[in-house]
């Protein structure tokens, strides 16, 4: 972990998705949404309000190991009726998950897609606006990423 290394944020807003990554190790991302996910070293998960109880924030994150390219069907074989089933996504392999602590809290209930940051800011933040701090202790890798 070194603190230019990139982190990508990830909504999880069901609880079947947060088992998937918990439990399983892997998360999806719809390509049609989000190309540069292999630009990035670890993966965090902002978990929604339809998830945790007490509000959006994010708890999880774990080291990217792999991605491949699939359809939504053959992640999610239970739900073949979907109407997204044909479509590619990422299904990005995960390390070891660890727990943010922490948390990294979303007090303004800012809308939450796709966050990044770099490792030093996400292991100093403790709210949202915190990941995009500019201040002279933290590296300057932030405007490489904004596409």
């Amino acid at each position: 972990m070194f603190p230019e290394d990139r982190v990508l944020i990830g909504v999880i807003n069901r609880k079947r998705d947060l088992t998937a990554a918990l439990q399983e190790h892997w998360y999806r991302i719809p390509l049609a949404r989000f190309r540069g996910v292999l630009d990035y070293e670890y993966l965090a998960f902002y978990l929604s309000g339809a998830v945790r109880q007490d509000g959006g924030g994010i708890y999880y994150y774990a080291h990217i190991q792999g991605i491949e390219l699939l359809r939504r069907r053959d992640m999610l074989p239970q739900e073949l009726a979907h109407k997204r089933a044909a479509e590619l996504y990422y299904r990005v392999a995960l390390g070891q998950i660890g727990v943010k602590s922490p948390p990294i809290l979303n007090p303004g209930r800012r809308a939450v897609t796709f966050l990044f940051t770099t490792w030093d800011r996400f292991c100093a933040a403790r709210a949202i606006p915190d990941l995009y701090l500019t201040d002279a202790r933290f590296v300057q890798r932030l405007p490489d990423q904004q596409r």
